[in-house]
């Protein structure tokens, strides 16, 4: 009985860290709260609580109902590669690390995220490499990661 008590915790934790991991979801949100079609017009922005949509089991936020209107057209023009997780960290580390909602780039009509903090801007790393080798590392890595989840 006493290893049921273990168990039944330890298997939430596992499902949850994984829904978690598959999308950044710091504040609750993708993109940390901040409006994923707004990006596509050159604008960070956070997203409005009375614009939220649950898409895919996490939660997004948008500007205005136009965006909103926007993304549930075609959600997955708008969401962030490598679920909303730093793409300089998922190319170069194969690891999940938080970003900077702010620190951000459309490449190839696909949004990506990065970290930025305490003098370490990796947008900026980033664009000093060749992006289009990182796109192709990062692209790799996240399938890899992403099927190591689904096994989990």
């Amino acid at each position: 009985m006493k290893l049921i008590h273990f168990l039944i915790p330890f298997i939430i934790t596992t499902a949850l860290y994984s829904q978690n991991l598959r999308y950044n979801t710091s504040n609750g949100y993708v993109a940390n709260g901040y409006d994923v079609v707004a990006y596509f017009s050159n604008e960070a922005r956070k997203g409005k609580e009375v614009y939220t949509f649950v898409y895919d089991n996490v939660s997004f936020k948008f500007l205005n109902d136009k965006n909103l209107r926007s993304f549930k057209t075609n959600p997955e023009k708008f969401i962030p590669q490598y679920g909303g997780w730093c793409a300089y960290a998922i190319a170069l580390k194969n690891k999940p690390v938080s970003i900077n909602p702010k620190t951000y780039e459309i490449r190839n009509s696909k949004l990506y995220l990065f970290y930025n903090k305490n003098f370490v801007n990796t947008h900026k790393k980033w664009l000093s490499k060749e992006p289009k080798d990182l796109i192709i590392a990062g692209d790799k890595n996240w399938k890899k990661l992403k099927e190591s989840l689904v096994q989990n």
